[in-house]
């Protein structure tokens, strides 16, 4: 375990978490440049992130931004500064070796009563720098994992105390435990066991009380997500075949994207592409989303939740994406590494819950019933 140099209240979960990102998530190698960012909120975390690349060899660069700054770009700027981007920014995701993201925040909903117009312009601005970053990780050049630190917003987001939060956190991470990267393996290993079987899988037939879909995964690689790039972590996924998708889904969880909670949102496809989206709140917001470019209406993501560690709803896709007994779909982005195609500036997850008699099958043989995989 690293020091603890710099850790509030002698709080040694957060050195524990920089030591799991550092040392297991995307193991930092002696002279690994190595890119961390994350907001001002999260700055215990960053100082243990900085201290372990350091301790393991690497060369940290580190990136702070906050809310304010965020904030003011997008109400502020022309649309010409809106679609610009520092050249550095493409000469980082060009030529770091790792890139590690904290995210925290001092009020989730700052950007609220930004337009969302202005922010579907912004992500469109950055498409090189979007596609740089998605081309690197997709072929493994660039080592990457992103993690959440617990502030207070996120608490009071979460509907708990920032105590409670914490633990919600960490437990969620593992770092409450003796040994975190064994127990992260072990993950990985039961994982590695269900991705082998759906590797030859052709159909998925989702079916429930939230949803009736087929989607074909012919071809795809179905990738285990183990706790290498996000963490926490604990999912298996795959990008399935563009035009695919064929059917409706209604999500049990708000869908949060780029500070707007969207509720109660269903979506109609044909033919791979959403032809009917509606919400019970947040539905003018979710339509931008769809138009923000010929790729953010198709399912650029399928995946099913593993982490029964992530016991309850948060209110942020990072964690509640990864709850056992729930499935996930993204809308936008797909991953090359699936074998995925689609290009979008968008990738947003939205959650729903499989525990209430849903079932998953796989070239007609179920697998998954209820919250619990059968094979």
């Amino acid at each position: 375990m690293i020091q603890t140099v710099g850790t509030p209240l002698g709080d040694s979960r957060i050195a524990g978490l920089a030591d799991l990102l550092v040392n297991y998530s995307v193991r930092v190698r002696v002279g690994d440049w190595t890119l961390v960012s994350g907001d001002v909120s999260a700055l215990p975390l960053i100082r243990e992130v900085h201290l372990a690349v350091l301790q393991a060899g690497g060369h940290p660069h580190v990136r702070l931004t906050d809310d304010r700054l965020k904030q003011d770009l997008l109400r502020q700027a022309t649309d010409e500064q809106l679609t610009w981007f520092p050249p550095t920014d493409l000469t980082l995701f060009q030529g770091a070796d790792v890139f590690i993201s904290l995210v925290g925040s001092q009020n989730t909903r700052a950007l609220t009563y930004v337009d969302p117009a202005r922010q579907a312009l912004h992500r469109v601005g950055r498409r090189e720098v979007f596609e740089t970053y998605f081309r690197r990780t997709d072929s493994g050049e660039l080592r990457w994992v992103i993690a959440r630190f617990p502030t207070m917003a996120s608490a009071q987001e979460a509907e708990m105390s920032l105590a409670e939060y914490e633990e919600f956190v960490y437990q969620a991470c593992k770092v409450d435990r003796p040994d975190p990267n064994g127990d992260w393996e072990d993950l990985s290993r039961r994982q590695q066991a269900i991705t082998d079987w759906l590797k030859d899988k052709n159909e998925i037939r989702v079916t429930g009380p939230n949803c009736d879909l087929r989607l074909s995964v012919a071809g795809r690689t179905w990738i285990n997500a183990g706790g290498h790039n996000n963490m926490p972590d604990g999912e298996i996924f795959t990008s399935p075949v563009e035009d695919s998708a064929e059917g409706w889904v209604e999500f049990s969880y708000p869908g949060v994207q780029a500070g707007r909670a969207v509720e109660g949102v269903r979506l109609t496809f044909a033919e791979g592409k959403v032809i009917e989206a509606s919400a019970a709140k947040g539905e003018a917001f979710l339509k931008t989303q769809l138009a923000i470019d010929s790729g953010s209406n198709v399912m650029g993501e399928f995946a099913i939740g593993t982490n029964d560690e992530v016991a309850r709803f948060s209110g942020d896709a990072f964690f509640d994406e990864k709850m056992g007994g729930t499935i996930h779909m993204a809308l936008g982005q797909g991953f090359e590494e699936a074998g995925g195609v689609n290009k979008s500036a968008l990738h947003w997850d939205l959650v729903t819950d499989m525990r209430d008699g849903g079932r998953i099958t796989a070239d007609g043989k179920l697998f998954y019933e209820s919250g619990a995989f059968k094979i």
